[in-house]
């Protein structure tokens, strides 16, 4: 499937994947400000934007992303990103049985100590043997060093991103389940929420690259 791209820097970015990482999720909807519901939790891949679940029917027969968010940051979960890009060595966490992804990096109260295991990007401290904090630090790490994009795309099939796969889809009403909390919050200094966020990530257990799906990636057109 063609998708649009854009920067013309040392590596192309596809417009879809740039739009997601760098787009702004939970925002009401102009389009739909006297909807109630109307927050942009669903990501279009065709358009390359964020819409709400009262435009989602305008977009049935294009490949959705829905987006989640946790702690007043956005996460998608690993099972659907997996299925766009090789997340290797990207740090994923367990949430609510839900394993996610952050697609941007979180704020930091207070800056790393030491000189562990950190992102290159933003320098918050990781487990090993992971890499990346978020889906964004990993894009903009290979497009600073001038590396190919392609090598960590994949050929995605538009049918696993169906309107139809949506949660909460019947008569006529689109309403996703698009916030995941703990029920019950409580902070294990053993588990990893990662430098020094204190509480900030309550009961998140960092999972091992041997725990995940593995999908050799696949080299995409980037046009």
């Amino acid at each position: 499937m063609g998708r649009g791209a854009h920067g013309g820097g040392r590596a192309a970015v596809p417009g879809w994947l740039g739009r997601l990482v760098e787009e702004s999720f939970f925002v009401g909807c102009g389009a739909h400000e006297s909807r109630k519901k109307n927050e942009k939790n669903i990501f279009c891949l065709d358009c390359c934007s964020s819409i709400c679940p009262h435009c989602a029917p305008a977009h049935s027969s294009h490949p959705l992303l829905q987006v989640r968010r946790y702690v007043y940051n956005d996460v998608v979960r690993l099972d659907d990103l997996e299925k766009l890009i090789d997340c290797s060595f990207v740090q994923p966490y367990t949430i609510n049985s839900a394993k996610v992804v952050f697609l941007k990096p979180r704020p930091q109260s207070r800056p790393p100590k030491g000189s562990g295991n950190i992102c290159p990007s933003c320098d918050r401290i990781l487990q090993e043997p992971f890499h990346f904090c978020s889906l964004s630090c990993k894009v903009e790490h290979v497009v600073s060093r001038g590396e190919d994009l392609s090598s960590i795309l994949l050929r995605f099939n538009a049918s696993d991103f169906a309107f139809s796969h949506f949660e909460d889809v019947g008569d006529g009403q689109f309403t996703p389940n698009s916030i995941l909390e703990d029920p019950a919050p409580q902070y294990n200094g053993s588990e990893s929420g990662g430098g020094g966020d204190g509480g900030f990530f309550p009961q998140i257990n960092v999972l091992s690259l041997s725990s995940r799906r593995k999908g050799a990636p696949h080299r995409s057109p980037l046009s």
